[in-house]
């Protein structure tokens, strides 16, 4: 089961990819952290969501660019948190993968596939601002949005979550086709 989450900045989505996580059932889970914290403010977040995810049985893998590499324990459920972080980071780290940031990710994402049981992966949704890139910008927006739609195409379920609220873009498999308060 694939599950892909995306929203706004502050939607819920986080909240939301991890009680689709806790659906799965017991067993092992994997939170592959993407985000490289590169001042106090990155720090914070990271330690936020590090508090989140307290007492839920998480080990943190910490993925900031190569995801082909990443190995996960088979039938285990993963959490990969964000994709947003993790194209920057292919396509701006000295280390990352650059102009082939999409293939790389998407071969990352089919790697974990093989290997987890259930894959639960958030993304930004950062394509309705009127804004109008140019440059680096508009090639991150442009790698981004490939690579969340292939992620769509693969997925089992699709969800956008706004203000909280999980809206179904895409729906199948059995995780979540309850009420989020249900679970």
């Amino acid at each position: 089961m694939m599950i892909l989450v995306t929203g706004g900045s502050g939607s819920g989505k986080s909240a939301f990819a991890e009680d689709c996580v806790l659906a799965c059932g017991e067993g092992r889970r994997i939170y592959i952290a993407t985000m490289y914290p590169y001042d106090e403010e990155s720090r914070k977040r990271v330690r936020r969501h590090r508090e989140m995810r307290a007492g839920k049985g998480f080990e943190t893998i910490e993925c900031y660019t190569d995801l082909p590499a990443v190995k996960v324990p088979a039938g285990s459920t993963v959490l990969l948190e964000c994709m947003s972080n993790l194209a920057a980071n292919e396509m701006f780290r000295p280390e990352g993968a650059h102009e082939n940031a999409e293939s790389e990710i998407l071969k990352g994402i089919a790697l974990l596939r093989e290997q987890a049981a259930n894959l639960v992966v958030v993304t930004n949704e950062i394509f309705s601002e009127c804004c109008i890139y140019q440059g680096e910008t508009e090639a991150y927006r442009s790698c981004l949005g490939k690579v969340n739609q292939a992620l769509a195409e693969m997925a089992d379920q699709a969800v956008e979550v706004v203000y909280g609220i999980p809206v179904y873009l895409k729906k199948g498999g059995a995780v979540h086709e309850k009420p989020v308060e249900q679970l």
